[in-house]
């Protein structure tokens, strides 16, 4: 995989981190501006770059705290294209999450199910207790019967 040049990464690097900082003084709006400014750096095509899904992650999930929710589906929808985007337990998670928020419960089943498959219950631990209980009412128990 070809890696962006150094300047073009650490400017990325920069803003995702201002980015991040905004996130957590819950200033979303910010936050999703400061990783777009980030975004508009990473060039063409832009779901060649791994920065791609981690930064597209950083402006999903902003907007599914923010409650952004199709803005954040967009991002982790695009993210999925992105190098090991398919495959990642919290872009699968995010992406359920935003789908069920705008009541697309089928792609929000898929995503849940998904992120369950590779992480477990676990990756539903720091987040309202609904989008689990959700998935389990729609998908059968492991065979251990232990959710």
């Amino acid at each position: 995989m070809e890696e962006l040049p150094h300047v073009v990464h650490e400017k990325i690097r920069t803003l995702s981190a201002e980015g991040d900082l905004l996130a957590q003084k819950q200033r979303f709006d910010e936050a999703v501006t400061r990783y777009n400014e980030a975004w508009k750096l990473v060039p063409e095509p832009k779901a060649n770059w791994q920065a791609s899904t981690w930064l597209l992650a950083a402006i999903g999930d902003a907007c599914f705290l923010g409650g952004y929710f199709k803005s954040g589906a967009d991002a982790f929808s695009f993210a999925l294209h992105c190098p090991e985007g398919l495959g990642n337990p919290f872009v699968h998670l995010r992406l359920g999450q935003c789908e069920f928020e705008r009541g697309n419960l089928p792609e929000a089943i898929e995503q849940l199910a998904r992120a369950y498959a590779l992480e477990g219950a676990d990756i539903f631990g720091q987040d309202d207790p609904k989008y689990f209980d959700f998935l389990k009412s729609k998908i059968s128990p492991p065979t251990s019967g232990v959710w």
